[in-house]
């Protein structure tokens, strides 16, 4: 990523290690390779884990779906909303995303997340590993308070990463999902249950390009 980029758009510059896991910003060159793992399916035909289908579909179709709703996000960043996300890789090989979502983060402190992996790489602990990487970005780095994150009731890989991690139960709301109802649950995680984590999540962690982006965010 050259210097004038990060310059430009500072979002191209967060680079985050932790363990054997790396979460870099998705340039076209990663994007292209995220759009093909997304193709090769990310959950099983019968399930559907997100509120818009963009798993459906054609290859070609799951393909153009993950580069235009990527593209959105890099238009629509700014200070007031942000959606960023990274790719997951593992010793260069890309396993998935890891996405944090903010409304003028600045006043709230706030951050939302949210993720997927590649089918092949699921059920190896990497959820829960990816996870606790973007929350040192979203607490260490950019200072937040509190982080956010929800998944369907019947999304147990979602839940059980949430709640081994320290997040409590903040409710939940009821939203569509084929034309049907489906109970969401909400979490929050707050920046004490954060710092008193246990010695099993503290894994040496690198954040890179976090300054630029808190400017970018207006973080004083």
């Amino acid at each position: 990523m050259t210097s004038h980029l990060v310059d430009l758009w500072p979002p191209a510059g967060v680079r985050v290690t932790c363990g054997d896991l790396e979460l870099r910003f998705l340039d076209d060159g990663l994007l292209a390779a995220l759009a093909d793992l997304a193709a090769q399916g990310v959950h099983d035909p019968d399930a559907m884990p997100f509120v818009v289908p963009w798993t459906r579909g054609t290859p070609d179709e799951v393909r153009r779906s993950v580069l235009q709703y990527q593209w959105k996000l890099r238009a629509e960043a700014s200070s007031a909303r942000c959606g960023l996300e990274l790719g997951v890789l593992r010793d260069g090989e890309l396993l998935g995303v890891q996405g944090l979502y903010t409304e003028r983060f600045a006043v709230t402190r706030t951050a939302e997340t949210g993720s997927w992996l590649g089918r092949r790489f699921q059920g190896q602990g990497v959820g829960t590993a990816m996870r606790l990487a973007v929350l040192h970005l979203i607490f260490d780095g950019l200072g937040a308070e509190r982080a956010t994150t929800t998944a369907f009731a019947d999304n147990a890989p979602s839940n059980g990463v949430t709640r081994r991690l320290g997040y409590r139960d903040n409710g939940t709301d009821v939203a569509v999902r084929d034309d049907a109802s489906v109970v969401s649950r909400r979490y929050v995680l707050d920046r004490a249950t954060w710092s008193a984590r246990s010695d099993e999540q503290r894994a040496p962690v690198t954040l890179e390009g976090v300054d630029r982006l808190r400017e970018f965010l207006g973080v004083s």
